[in-house]
């Protein structure tokens, strides 16, 4: 099954969106979905910074701030 990683922060009202969004995308795709808390800290938090939410497949940005359905249906035909 394929994996989408979502990039999310504790607190982040868009990030709260997109996972809900996902969340009802997936009864109709076939997904797996990880995500990472990227904190305030480290390597991940340099990478993303204010930029999230981010939503990848195998390392390419699919969505960022927004979820944007048809992009993520697009990726995963």
């Amino acid at each position: 099954m394929t994996e989408l990683v979502l990039y999310t922060r504790a607190g982040c009202h868009l990030c709260d969106e997109m996972k809900a969004g996902l969340v009802a995308l997936a009864p109709t795709l076939e997904f797996t979905l990880r995500e990472v808390e990227v904190g305030w800290d480290g390597e991940v938090a340099e990478r993303y910074g204010q930029l999230l939410p981010v939503l990848e497949l195998a390392g390419r940005e699919l969505c960022r701030y927004f979820l944007d359905p048809d992009a993520v249906r697009a990726a995963l035909a």
